[in-house]
C-alpha cells in the first residue's frame, strides 16, 4: 500500500558564495520513513535539512508539505533568547497543559528544565532543543546530530524512544551504532546529488563502493571513447572532413561531458608521528580519590597505563571523566593517592569544546598563529612534524580548498572544525594522545581513517567518547565511571564492558503495587509455548536491561495517559479544537497499547528471570 508523502522537494537548486550546493535535487519523505542522511563533511547535509525544514529558501525549485502535516527540526545552535529557563524554551511550542511532556523527555535526556538560559552550557542548550522536538511530536522529525553532548545512557534512551515512535524521521549522525539500530532507508548526498536506497545504514559503505565502482567504469569507457574519437580527428582524411563535422562536434560534446563531471573528494591525509618513544609505563595512578564539596568523583581508584594502550573512559555526563583525565595528566591533583607519569612523554590534546580554535580568525591565522606551528620568518608556512610546509598545502591535506583558507572558522561546519582541530593536533609529534569526543560531527570516511591511524599509532591513547562503535573498534580497556566515586576498569571496548558489568538485582525492577507474576502460564493440562522455568535459559543482556527499564517506562506511560485523559475530558474540546482532539485521542490509544505491551513484557521477563 502506498504511503502518503509528508514532504517533497522538487528540482531544488541552491548556491552559496557562487558555489552550487545542490542543482536539480528532488526527493520525498513518506509516512513511516526512518532515514539516515549521510555524506561527506561540507557536502550540504545540514543545509539540505534546513531546506527540508523551511528555514533556508532554495534559489529554485519547490518544497511541498501537505496541509495538516507538522515538520519539526532540531537545531544544532538553538536561539534561546527571550526564554528564562531551558524548560520554558522546550515547552514554548506545546498547547497549554502539556508541559509535562518536557519533564518526561528531560528525564531521559538528563537535563534540568529549570536551568536558567543564561548559565546553560552548549550541550544543555542542544538537549533542550532535542527535548522541544520530542515533546512536540511532529509528523516528521528532522534530527541533526542529536547524539552530540549526550552520554551513552541518554543515547540508549533516545534510541528506544525513536524506535517506538510512529513519526517519520530523517537523521544526521556520526554514531554508526545509532544509525544501524534506527534507520530503514538511506539518503546519500554526493557532489550535489542525492541518491536513495531502501535499506538502513548497515549496508551503506558497500553500496557507496558499488556506486563509485560503476562510476569509475563509466568514466573509463568515456575516456576510451574520447581517445578513439580524438585519434580519428587527427588522422581523418581531409576530403571527408566536411561530411564528418558532426562527428567532430560529438567529440567536443564528449569532452565537455567529461570536464563537467565532479571529481570525488579524496580522504584527509591524517598522519601521526612520535619523535621519541615514551617509557614502557606511561601513567601509574594508585588509590586516588577526588571530591568537590559533597560530590565524590573518585574513591580509591588505581590504573596503570602502558605504552600502546588505548583506554576509553565512559560514564554519564558530569560524572567526572574530564576531571579524571586531568588528574592522570597531572593538571589536577587528587585529594588522596598518587599519580606518576612516565618518561619522554609528548602529549597532544583534542578538546571537544574546540577551545583551541579562534572562531573569528581564519583557518590560515589559526594555524600560523599557533606558537608550536609557527615558522620563524615565513608567515605562509607552518611546521608539520618538524618540516616547514605551506599553510594552504597543509589545509588541502585535510580537504580544505584554497578559498576556505582565508574564511573565518565560524563559517565551517561542525565536521570541518573537527578536521581543522585534527590538523593542529597532527602537526606536532606526540606519543600520548588525549582525545575528548573526537568523533563529534565527523563523516564516515574521516572516522574510518581516524580509526585506522589511531590503530597504527605506536603511542598511547586516552579516549573519552559516547560513540559505542568507535570505542569497540579502538579500545583495549574501558574505564566505566558509574557515579558516587565508583570507577571500574574492564578489558575491551564498549560491548565487552556492557556484557561484563554487573546488573542490578531483578527484585529491584519490580514495580510497586503490581502482583507477583504467575509461576506458570496457561492451564496445567495444556501445552504451553513458554518452557517451564527449569528448562529456560537465563535472560540475555538486552532482556535484563529491558526488565530493569520497564518499571520507569510503565510509570511514564501511566502519567501520560492520566494527562491525556484529563485533557480529553473537556466536553467542548471536540467542537472547539477537532485537530487537537484527534491527535490527543491517537496519542492516548498509542500509549494505552504501549502500556499493555510493557506490562506483558514485564510479566514475561520477570517470570523467566
Amino acid at each position: 500500500m502506498a504511503r502518503a508523502p509528508l514532504l517533497q522537494l522538487s528540482n531544488i537548486s541552491l548556491t552559496f558564495g557562487g558555489n552550487p550546493v545542490f542543482d536539480g535535487l528532488s526527493m520525498v519523505v513518506q509516512q513511516g520513513d526512518r532515514v539516515a542522511l549521510v555524506g561527506r563533511n561540507g557536502s550540504g547535509k545540514s543545509t539540505l535539512m534546513k531546506v527540508m525544514a523551511g528555514l533556508v529558501e532554495a534559489d529554485h525549485g519547490a518544497r511541498v508539505v501537505p496541509p495538516g502535516t507538522s515538520v519539526g527540526y532540531m537545531e544544532q545552535d538553538p536561539d534561546l533568547s527571550g526564554f528564562a529557563t531551558l524548560g520554558d524554551f522546550a515547552a514554548s511550542g506545546l498547547p497549554e497543559g502539556e508541559a509535562y511532556r518536557v519533564a518526561v523527555v528531560a528525564e531521559g535526556l538528563k537535563f534540568d528544565p529549570s536551568t536558567p538560559v543564561s548559565t546553560a552550557s552548549g550541550g544543555e542548550r542542544r538537549r533542550a532543543a532535542l527535548a522541544k522536538l520530542l515533546a512536540e511530536a511532529p509528523d516528521l522529525m528532522l534530527l541533526d546530530e542529536p547524539t552530540n553532548h549526550l552520554d551513552i545512557q541518554a543515547i540508549e534512551w533516545l534510541e528506544r524512544e525513536l524506535s517506538e515512535t510512529r513519526a517519520a524521521f530523517v537523521l544526521i549522525s556520526h554514531d554508526r551504532a545509532f544509525l544501524r539500530a534506527l534507520t530503514k532507508a538511506t539518503l546519500w548526498i554526493d557532489r550535489g546529488e542525492v541518491r536513495r536506497r531502501e535499506a538502513g545504514f548497515e549496508g551503506f559503505e558497500e553500496w557507496r563502493e558499488q556506486v563509485w565502482a560503476e562510476e569509475d567504469e563509466a568514466r573509463h569507457k568515456l575516456d576510451r571513447k574520447i581517445k578513439a574519437e580524438a585519434k580519428w580527428a587527427v588522422e581523418g582524411i581531409s576530403a571527408r572532413r566536411k561530411r564528418n563535422m558532426g562527428r567532430v562536434r560529438a567529440l567536443h560534446a564528449l569532452r565537455a561531458e567529461r570536464a563537467s563531471q565532479i571529481r570525488r573528494q579524496g580522504t584527509a591525509a591524517l598522519e601521526l608521528e612520535s619523535n621519541t618513544v615514551s617509557g614502557k609505563k606511561v601513567i601509574e595512578a594508585t588509590a586516588i580519590s577526588k571530591s568537590f564539596g559533597e560530590k565524590s568523583i573518585l574513591k580509591n581508584f588505581s590504573l596503570r597505563v602502558l605504552r600502546g594502550d588505548r583506554i576509553a573512559f565512559v560514564g554519564p555526563n558530569g560524572v567526572g571523566k574530564t576531571t579524571l583525565l586531568k588528574m592522570l595528566l597531572g593538571d589536577v591533583q587528587p585529594d588522596e593517592g598518587s599519580v606518576v607519569t612516565g618518561t619522554n612523554l609528548e602529549i597532544a590534546v583534542f578538546d571537544q569544546t574546540r577551545a583551541q580554535l579562534d572562531p573569528e580568525a581564519s583557518l590560515w591565522e589559526n594555524l600560523t598563529g599557533d606558537p608550536l606551528m609557527r615558522v620563524s620568518g615565513a608567515s605562509d608556512q607552518v611546521m608539520v612534524r618538524g618540516t616547514p610546509k605551506h599553510v594552504v598545502a597543509y589545509l588541502k591535506d585535510f580537504l580544505f580548498d584554497e578559498r576556505q583558507a582565508r574564511a573565518p572558522v565560524k563559517s565551517l561546519s561542525g565536521g570541518e572544525k573537527a578536521r581543522l582541530l585534527l590538523a593542529k593536533l597532527m602537526a606536532k609529534p606526540s606519543n600520548l594522545l588525549v582525545l575528548d569526543e573526537p568523533t563529534n560531527d565527523l563523516d564516515v570516511e574521516t572516522l574510518d581513517l581516524l580509526q585506522d591511524i589511531l590503530g597504527e599509532f605506536d603511542g598511547t591513547v586516552l579516549l573519552v567518547s559516547h560513540d559505542r562503535d568507535f570505542i569497540d573498534r579502538l579500545a583495549t580497556a574501558t574505564v566505566a565511571m558509574e557515579g558516587d566515586g565508583k570507577a571500574t576498569v574492564y578489558p575491551g571496548g564498549w560491548s565487552d564492558y556492557a556484557s561484563q558489568r554487573p546488573e542490578p538485582a531483578v527484585v529491584a525492577a519490580k514495580p510497586q503495587g503490581r502482583s507477583e507474576p504467575e509461576k506458570t502460564r496457561g492451564k496445567p493440562d495444556e501445552p504451553s509455548i513458554v518452557s517451564k522455568p527449569s528448562e529456560r535459559k537465563g535472560l540475555s543482556f538486552t532482556e535484563k536491561k529491558r526488565l530493569d527499564n520497564l518499571p520507569a517506562i510503565m510509570e511514564r506511560l501511566e502519567a501520560e495517559i492520566a494527562k491525556l485523559t484529563e485533557f480529553l475530558s473537556d466536553p467542548d474540546l471536540f467542537s472547539k479544537e477537532p485537530i487537537k482532539f484527534r491527535k490527543a485521542t491517537e496519542a492516548l490509544t498509542e500509549r494505552q497499547e504501549a502500556l499493555a505491551k510493557a506490562e506483558e513484557d514485564w510479566l514475561d521477563l520477570a517470570d523467566r528471570a
